[in-house]
């Protein structure tokens, strides 16, 4: 039976092939004779009702795939082709490789965001699933079918970078949860334009400035609880990275990706995406930053030895220096913040028995190096200060920690400072003091008013 919307990714495709629908049809028949599957012989009829949503049994969709694979010179899948059960625009994180396809499939995912309420139906890729695909999409790239210049020229794109520069900055400082739906809805706008053409002398400004917009619209997302939803807008991320000839860009992306994983408890599949990252990665910055996440990785499973070996590496390379043109999309990684990953992994190495400097050495580290703007990290170094002091039994300079931060907090929105006030609700647990009893109540009402159930 046909679906009502058709499929466009094999429209898109078929056109991209150069095929007519009776020199495919008759691609499969031969392909499908060779194979052993004398039944399947298609004409240019079916090829139409496949285009119009009818889906192929198998092995039909494996040779449609192999057929158009050699006549692009690249290769696909069923999924690329919309032809496997789900298909790829709400269930899977691949992207076809295709500069149209995929700014369908991102403007499918833009328009289940913002209109249907798939929040709790969509699937979280994990585990290989989710390692295979972003490498991938680091290392692909794209086909481009539409020659067109409707899309953009050279006013718009300055609108778009503009206009994602501001998101930016607002989420660093309140947290993007009031910005949220705003943002998705000009990368719903930036999906559609794409599929109308990009011209060549824009392409690398578009799909940079789309890389950085799909980058935070994940973020704003994982922000937000939406922790699928965030991962379908980072891959656009990274394949839009790739577009723009970015490769680090991507890599950027997937350490956002690695810490989503960490956040869910699942240290395992941050380290595989980490280990594609650190193939991939090539400035000193980017490579200071995963070297970071990953001693991050490995202290929360306990493995001092390898913790220490990574962010001693990310030390380092800070030391020598990132270079004099970090670009803007990785200039929040400095010492400051890898001075918080090694405050958390501090904590993490105490809370599993391990002897290590202590966390809130770190924290204030982090705290006098931070640089204005970036006022949500700046609330949860405090938070992470105050539950580490604490820790260490330093019950009234924690409190005082505290009470600075819980001010802050009230200020911003976001689900990542909600967990560390979970975080710091553990830690003051054993405390009865009046002051601390204060904390505690209100550290409660405002993790309340922003409900995350993990701890970051």
């Amino acid at each position: 039976m046909a679906s009502s919307s058709g499929n466009p990714h094999l429209a898109l495709w078929i056109a991209a092939s150069g095929l007519s629908h009776g020199e495919a049809a008759r691609r499969i028949a031969g392909l499908a004779k060779a194979r052993g599957h004398r039944q399947i012989a298609p004409d240019a009829t079916r090829i139409r009702r496949w285009i119009d949503g009818e889906k192929p049994r198998p092995p039909v969709p494996t040779l449609l795939a192999e057929v158009l694979s050699e006549a692009v010179d690249q290769p696909l899948t069923p999924g690329d082709l919309g032809l496997t059960t789900a298909g790829p625009v709400l269930d899977s994180i691949q992207l076809p490789l295709l500069t149209e396809a995929a700014a369908q499939t991102l403007a499918g995912w833009t328009q289940m965001d913002l209109f249907i309420n798939r929040r709790d139906s969509l699937k979280l890729a994990v585990g290989a699933p989710l390692v295979l695909a972003v490498e991938r999409m680091l290392g692909s790239t794209a086909r481009t079918l539409n020659n067109g210049r409707k899309g953009f020229d050279s006013g718009t794109v300055k609108a778009l970078e503009e206009v994602t520069a501001f998101f930016v900055r607002a989420d660093a400082s309140k947290g993007g949860g009031l910005y949220r739906s705003a943002i998705v809805a000009q990368l719903a706008e930036v999906a559609n334009r794409i599929q109308d053409g990009v011209p060549k002398s824009l392409r690398t400004r578009v799909f940079s400035a789309t890389a950085d917009l799909a980058a935070l619209a994940g973020w704003v997302s994982h922000d937000c609880g939406r922790y699928p939803t965030a991962q379908r807008y980072w891959s656009y991320g990274i394949y839009a990275a790739g577009e723009a000839g970015q490769r680090d860009r991507g890599v950027e992306i997937i350490t956002r990706m690695s810490h989503q994983m960490i956040y869910l408890g699942r240290p395992a599949d941050a380290l595989g995406l980490l280990g594609i990252a650190a193939k991939k990665a090539e400035t000193p910055a980017v490579r200071a930053l995963v070297a970071s996440q990953t001693g991050r990785v490995h202290a929360a499973l306990g493995e001092a030895s390898q913790a220490e070996t990574y962010l001693g590496t990310a030390d380092q390379l800070l030391a020598d220096g990132l270079g004099d043109k970090v670009p803007e999309w990785v200039g929040y990684f400095d010492a400051a913040e890898h001075a918080g990953a090694r405050a958390v992994s501090a904590r993490d190495l105490a809370d599993l028995g391990h002897k290590c400097q202590s966390a809130s050495v770190h924290f204030e580290d982090a705290l006098t190096l931070r640089k204005p703007g970036f006022e949500r990290v700046r609330v949860m170094d405090h938070l992470g200060l105050a539950a580490a002091l604490f820790d260490e039994g330093q019950a009234e300079r924690g409190a005082a920690a505290a009470q600075k931060a819980l001010d802050d907090a009230a200020r911003v929105d976001s689900t990542l400072v909600a967990s560390r006030l979970n975080t710091l609700l553990d830690s003051a647990r054993g405390y009865g003091a009046p002051a601390v009893d204060e904390v505690r109540t209100r550290a409660r009402d405002l993790a309340v008013s922003r409900p995350s159930t993990i701890a970051a």
